[in-house]
């Protein structure tokens, strides 16, 4: 994998820090995306301080001017990506009732539209080379829906699995998968906000007694975008401590 180059939104920490983590170990040359540039440096920096196989690079994904502005800072520096992870995303806990429908945009235009805008601009290379990977961070609560991380998030969680859908059928046939990872509740610091009685219930309700680790959802994300991973697409992976089974 050493020839090939990974971007992972929103890898300044949590999911997507060890996402980027797992990338660069398999070989990938990675670029780290995130809303605080400092923090997106200082883990890229954590993973090679020479700046040759790991970049930090500030993105607002929200916004589509400045997210194609930080993907092709990030090919000028490492090369055209062959693997895109779009991770970034806003959780509000909030009630359905309570939701500003300036938030409402804010949460769908972060952890939605930054899909279609990231994966429009980077898929038509892997299309031209012959081989590419999207992974896209779906939800539980996109699946189900969820209240406690918000209907926004919910809403925009269950998009993406629609979006990888129309994605993959689209590329399939050029070698590039695009498929979804769908996590349940996964110690991360987005987690810091939610009320820890409601965290508590959650916890208590998950098979494995619970709960999930970032690196465990990084390794699945990392076979995904494994060469050898070419007959999976379109498909939502469930990684959720056994909440729900099919």
């Amino acid at each position: 994998m050493s020839d090939r180059v990974a971007v992972v939104t929103g890898a300044g920490r949590g999911l997507g820090a060890a996402i980027a983590t797992t990338l660069h170990t398999a070989g990938h040359r990675v670029a780290l995306l995130d809303l605080d540039g400092d923090s997106a440096s200082a883990a890229a920096a954590a993973l090679d301080p020479t700046g040759a196989t790991a970049v930090g690079v500030r993105a607002d994904v929200a916004d589509p001017v400045e997210l194609r502005t930080a993907l092709r800072d990030a090919a000028d520096q490492l090369g055209s990506p062959d693997v895109l992870v779009n991770n970034a995303g806003r959780t509000v806990p909030r009630s359905v009732w309570d939701i500003e429908l300036d938030e409402w945009d804010d949460v769908l235009a972060t952890n939605l539209r930054s899909v279609l805008v990231a994966t429009r601009e980077l898929a038509p290379a892997m299309r031209e080379r012959g081989f590419g990977r999207v992974v896209n961070m779906a939800s539980l609560a996109g699946q189900q829906g969820g209240l406690i991380a918000g209907a926004h998030y919910a809403a925009s969680k269950a998009g993406i699995i629609v979006l990888t859908k129309v994605f993959a059928k689209d590329l399939a046939a050029s070698g590039v998968t695009v498929n979804a990872v769908a996590p349940a509740a996964v110690r991360t610091p987005v987690m810091d906000d939610m009320d820890p009685a409601e965290l508590a219930r959650s916890t208590a309700g998950i098979p494995v007694g619970r709960l999930g680790r970032p690196e465990e959802v990084a390794e699945l994300v990392g076979f995904l975008c494994r060469e050898d991973a070419g007959y999976i697409t379109g498909a939502t992976v469930d990684i959720n401590g056994g909440i729900s089974m099919r």
